[in-house]
């Protein structure tokens, strides 16, 4: 008999140590064990929380920009890497899952970094992590486009789960990818974002955005907001005289949970720091799916085709690692290069 799992799940509503990745990560490690206390299996984070937003990309030109973009990069962090350890633990200790954004620095270029949505299990264990496909409009240059790579669902205990970060929550063929791999948890993380233009309210975008993901694939979506703390005011005031006015903007951040019916779950939080918890029962996913359900009954996969590329990208191939894979598997005496005869 079918046994769907039911659990609490805790949204993070909260600022980064800005720039820090180790003083972040610790304050990552206490929220976790926070939430674990709350009764939470799942703990969702904001997108790169560790260490922070580039907001100068939205308030000053790229120039100006360029040494902030050097900040970020050496305040970066590799996955898996020491900063990540804290949080593992942290998961381990508490025995829940924890979904972190993280600015991932690029083990061979000092110009890469990827907006980045780790994955841990409550052993402490790297599931896998997700590089955002897109870097959304200023963010491009700051962050290196991901590959179909981590576009995966991961069978846990608490449910399938999933995760996009933020501006990717409207990218409908990789929201389809996941809920295609049978997703039934999903993470949305997000910033704040107060330099929107005068009529966006980003708070009810992210809110909509959460909506559509669960209503349209009968699943829960997890939403995890940064705010912008007086801390990361006070840095880009250096960079523009105006930073105040235009960060301090309300109704810029959303965190809460919404259900398979396109509801909110519980009270979500606007804007203020803190920690939203939902208790999710995945057997209210079945009945919705019963009237549409786009990844069975209600599709005509003889008309539509989706086909994603989970090849991983890399800067190039060496064929000295080729022949060794070659000869460990004992499958050739040398490998075929393109292009190459021997």
């Amino acid at each position: 008999m079918l046994k769907l799992p039911r659990f609490r799940a805790a949204a993070v509503q909260a600022s980064p140590v800005f720039l820090d990745a180790t003083a972040t990560v610790d304050k990552a490690a206490s929220l976790v064990r926070e939430a674990a206390a709350n009764g939470a299996r799942l703990v969702a984070f904001p997108e790169v929380f560790v260490p922070g937003y580039p907001y100068w990309n939205w308030i000053t030109d790229p120039v100006t920009g360029s040494a902030w973009f050097e900040k970020l990069v050496k305040a970066s962090v590799l996955v898996p890497g020491p900063e990540i350890d804290v949080v593992r633990k942290a998961a381990r200790d508490s025995g829940c899952y924890v979904v972190l954004g993280v600015n991932e620095r690029s083990p061979v270029s000092l110009g890469a970094i990827y907006n980045t949505l780790v994955f841990i299990g409550p052993d402490g264990t790297l599931l896998g992590k997700h590089r955002k496909l897109v870097p959304t409009w200023a963010e491009k240059l700051t962050w290196t486009g991901g590959d179909g790579s981590s576009l995966r669902v991961y069978d846990t205990e608490i449910g399938r789960l999933g995760g996009l970060a933020c501006g990717e929550n409207t990218n409908t063929l990789a929201r389809f990818a996941l809920l295609g791999q049978g997703e039934l948890v999903h993470v949305a993380s997000y910033i704040s974002l107060p330099v929107a233009p005068p009529d966006y309210d980003m708070a009810e975008a992210i809110k909509l955005r959460a909506i559509a993901h669960s209503f349209e694939g009968k699943i829960f979506t997890i939403v995890s907001c940064s705010t912008v703390s007086e801390e990361i005011i006070a840095a880009m005031e250096t960079v523009v005289h105006d930073a105040r006015a235009r960060l301090q903007r309300k109704s810029s951040a959303f965190s809460g949970v919404i259900g398979p019916d396109g509801r909110v779950v519980g009270a979500p939080l606007i804007d203020d720091e803190g920690i939203v918890y939902a208790d999710i029962d995945l057997d209210r996913c079945i009945q919705p799916k019963q009237m549409h359900d786009i990844v069975g009954h209600y599709n005509r996969f003889d008309i539509f085709d989706l086909r994603v590329n989970r090849r991983p990208q890399a800067p190039l191939g060496l064929a000295d690692d080729e022949r060794l894979a070659a000869d460990a598997a004992g499958q050739a005496d040398f490998v075929s290069i393109p292009g190459r005869t021997e």
